[in-house]
Parts: structure tokens; sequence; C-alpha cells
């Protein structure tokens, strides 16, 4: 683990110590979080980054990142007003979400943003009425093998598809402007990038060949976080990145945008949890049910399929393990966690303990239920 990581981890580990705060709650150390981007600035510093304000949109972390000179990409009318609130300025946001409200887009519009995300001529004839002569970008289809969280087949279009929105988008009085494309959350395959910078080179090429110049290609976020299954550096990303755009483009490289999100925020949260009961369901079976006051419905909506696992941090790590199941509070038979995942927990666990989970700082506040079964949104602090 990088050592800015493990100071993050103890000053929120001194921040939880500290405390007498009614379980679950998630911390987010803003130090690391300042960290994460300057690294990925000063890896591709020709690129503009655009954070990706879903993963985690708490004030404190945009008011941080607008003082770092970050941009940021918006997938609704409210984080597009999040981000104004927090001293952004509306050239700085990208309304990136291909699927959007006509009348949002009109408001967007009236509050000065110029950049809008589309991947259907629908969505680009709406752009047109609304968005009149904003630059636009097409999102392409992609396959995000090698992802844990996929991203696919709801977001984008096949090349050919793109290509003809393009050209039309001109003819609509909008700027064509580039091309975007996501490889998947958490991907774990640095070669996914070179197969997607080749094919937008190719559509810049076709594009330019009957007069329409693009300028801009956003290669999206998909760095990941630290969670069980080891990952790569930060550094074999960028070098992949910097070194497809060399081979594709050669000397006419566009303006680049990313949009890291989880890479930015997921390492440098830790949600505090409480094992509610550990218990059995049969005589025959020695695995422990062990349920926390947090589950799907609460904040660890990407447990869905077990995609995203956790690391945990329990008072006893140490002594002997067992294997669990690990479950929520909830009334609703969904909200297990993992039960194929091999989770193996203290034996010494009991009700009462208080469990850390790791690298939480992305998609987990914002993926809270507002009161499902009567329990409250997961509280966020910010130190």
């Amino acid at each position: 683990m990088p050592t800015a990581q493990l100071v993050a981890h103890a000053r929120i580990f001194d921040f939880i110590a500290s405390q007498s705060l009614p379980t679950p709650y998630l911390v987010v150390d803003l130090p690391e979080i300042k960290h994460n981007y300057q690294a990925l600035a000063t890896q591709l510093p020709d690129a503009q980054i655009y954070y990706a304000l879903k993963a985690n949109p708490a004030p404190e972390i945009l008011q941080l990142l607008v003082k770092l000179g970050a941009s940021f990409d918006a997938a609704s009318l409210p984080e597009i007003q999040a981000c104004l609130s927090a001293g952004a300025r509306p050239h700085q946001i990208s309304f990136g979400n291909t699927i959007k409200k006509a009348a949002d887009i009109a408001t967007a519009y009236e509050l000065g943003v110029r950049l809008f995300a589309f991947d259907s001529l629908q969505e680009l004839e709406k752009l047109a009425v609304h968005a009149a002569g904003s630059q636009v970008y097409c999102r392409l289809l992609m396959e995000c093998t090698g992802a844990e969280w996929p991203l696919s087949r709801k977001f984008g279009c096949e090349l050919d598809m793109a290509k003809d929105l393009l050209i039309h988008s001109d003819r609509l009085g909008l700027q064509a402007y580039g091309v975007s494309f996501h490889v998947g959350s958490q991907q774990l395959d640095v070669c996914q990038w070179e197969m997607a910078i080749a094919t937008s080179a190719r559509l810049f090429r076709d594009l330019a060949a009957v007069g329409v110049e693009l300028q801009m290609l956003n290669v999206g976020g998909g760095f990941p976080a630290r969670y069980r299954s080891s990952v790569p550096e930060l550094a074999s990303y960028t070098s992949e990145i910097d070194t497809a755009l060399a081979r594709h483009f050669e000397n006419q490289r566009p303006i680049v945008m990313l949009e890291p999100g989880r890479s930015l925020v997921a390492d440098a949260g830790i949600i505090n949890t409480e094992v509610v009961l550990i218990s059995q369901k049969s005589y025959h079976e020695d695995r422990r049910w062990v349920f926390l006051d947090i589950g799907k419905f609460g904040g660890l909506a990407e447990t869905m399929d077990e995609a995203i696992r956790y690391r945990l941090r329990t008072p006893w790590d140490g002594t002997p393990t067992g294997s669990v199941i690990l479950a929520g509070p909830t009334c609703d038979s969904a909200d297990i966690l993992y039960e194929r995942s091999d989770y193996q927990l203290p034996l010494n666990l009991q009700a009462g303990d208080r469990i850390q989970i790791l690298s939480a700082g992305a998609y987990t506040s914002t993926y809270a239920s507002v009161g499902f079964n009567g329990f409250a949104p997961l509280a966020v602090y910010c130190i």
C-alpha cells in the first residue's frame, strides 16, 4: 500500500477512535484525494481532468478539486448545480450523461454549460433544440472486458453510427467537438485503452476526410481502487494511454479529457460499521452469518453480484478466522453482500464490534437509499 494511503488511513482511524458517532458512517480523507489528483495530473500533464462527481459529490471534495483546478463530469442537473455551488465555472462542466431530459438540457444551457455528451440521434436532436451551438461529443460503445464494474451496452453507439451522428451534428448547428469512451469502472486490464484509442483515431481520420475536424478525445475513467484484488500502479495506465495516443494520433494529438472518479476518492474513504448479529442457519453448517448495520441499500450497492470486494479491518485481526456470509440489516433477502467470495473473519468477532470497510470513498454514500426500512442515508465526514 502506498505511503500516502497509509497516512490517510491513520488519520481516519484516529478520527474514528476519537469520536463516538453512531454507525454506519463514511470518513473521507481530503489530503489523500489531493494527493491522488496531483499524481494523475503529474503523470498526464497535458490532459484535462473532469472529476466524475457521481463517485462522491460531498461539497468538501468538490471545493477541494475546484481549488486544484479540476473540471467536472456531471450526470444530472443537480450535479451541475453542486459544481457551481462549490465554485466551478460553467466552462469547467461537462454534461456527460447521454440520457438527459430536454428541460435539464435547457436549464444547463441557461446556466452556461456548453459541453454535452450524446450517443443517439434522438439525444442529438434534443441538444440541437435546447443547447444550440454547443460543443458535443459522441460516446462509443465499448465491451469493457477486464472491468470489475462494466459499463457496456447501456451507453455508447457503434462506430458507423457515431460517424453519421457527428456529421449530422454540424448540420444541426452544433459543434462536433469530439469522441468519448469508457472501458469500464475498476478496469484491471491496462491494455483496454489501446484498442479504444485506436478506434477513436480511426474515427477522427474518417471524419476529417469528409470535412469534420474533431478536437477532443475523452478517454473516460476506469482507473482502479485497491480492493481485495491486486491492481496495476497508476503509472501503468497513464503510460499505456500516453503511448497509445502517440502511436495512433502521432503529431496530431487531440485535446485529451479524463473522467476519474473511483481512483480519486475510493481509497481515501473508510466506512465504520457495527456488527449487529452473528448467527447460524443450521446445525449442520458451521459457516457464520455476520450481519452489519450497513448493506446493499445503505451504500454497498457495488457488492451486487459480488463485483466489488472490499477489504475489511476488525478489532480481532491476526487471530484465528472462519468462513462467513456477510449481509446487511434490512428486511430484504437481496441484502446479502458476500456469500461466494470466501470472506474469512475472526472467530472472536461478536455483536457490537466495529468493522472498518476500506477503500469505500466512492459509490457508497451516493448509492445509499433514502430511508429504506427507516434506515438513514449514510453519513459522511470529510477530514
